[in-house]
């Protein structure tokens, strides 16, 4: 019996793992039917990164958490199945992918400039970028997530953000996210009767401190990205 219970724990982690390596070799062919295979295969990665620091940051909190699934031209994500206990996990969960991602990004600037490579420097600029739309000031969006932990009246910040970013791009894939935000937004404002009532309570010094980060990363990502865009629009 112990054998049988091993052996089916033992089969739902590859299956878990089948399913995260299914869904980034779908959205790789995905994204190489544009881009090309190269591309994709570094631009799928440097999500991968992304998610995983999510999912090392719950881990260590404690959490169980699911490994990344991908859906081509939507991203990816990590399942929570414990969620967390209070404002400052959830920050701490929400700051782990952005900054994971971007300390990827940077790796693949540091091969861009070394090797004289513009593949990587596409790359860096998409890293760097992807993460910084994260950061928006709204749930879901890591930025949400992170700013939650100062006030979740933030989120309100945000909508102006996410809709001069469709003027500027439109997407169905901002459609999306702002349909999603929607039930966030009400939480902001009305609160959430299911949330403990100490689950925002947190030390000042702990909001200045993650408000300071949360800042420090926006600016570097908004820096180094019209950098880096001034470097590809000089290749081309």
């Amino acid at each position: 019996m112990g054998k049988l219970i091993v052996w089916l724990l033992a089969a739902g982690k590859m299956g878990k793992l089948l399913t995260t390596s299914a869904t980034m070799l779908i959205s790789i062919v995905a994204y190489s039917w544009i881009y090309g295979w190269r591309y994709a295969v570094g631009f799928v990665s440097l999500i991968f990164v992304h998610e995983m620091g999510h999912y090392a940051a719950a881990r260590q909190r404690g959490l169980e958490v699911g490994l990344p699934a991908f859906i081509p031209f939507v991203g990816a994500w990590v399942a929570l199945k414990d969620m967390p206990h209070d404002v400052e996990t959830e920050a701490y969960i929400g700051f782990a992918g952005p900054l994971a991602g971007t300390a990827a990004a940077m790796i693949c600037y540091y091969f861009a400039r070394n090797n004289d490579s513009s593949l990587m420097l596409a790359l860096a600029y998409s890293g760097c970028m992807v993460n910084l739309i994260n950061l928006i000031p709204i749930s879901p969006l890591d930025g949400g997530r992170i700013t939650a932990i100062i006030s979740p009246k933030v989120w309100l910040a945000g909508v102006p953000l996410l809709a001069a970013l469709f003027f500027y791009h439109p997407s169905p894939m901002l459609i999306l996210l702002a349909v999603l935000a929607y039930p966030q937004l009400k939480e902001a404002i009305w609160g959430d009767p299911a949330k403990p009532d100490d689950y925002y309570i947190v030390p000042r010094e702990t909001r200045i401190n993650y408000g300071v980060l949360y800042l420090g990363l926006v600016a570097f990502l908004a820096m180094m990205s019209y950098s880096i865009h001034d470097m590809l629009a000089g290749v081309g």
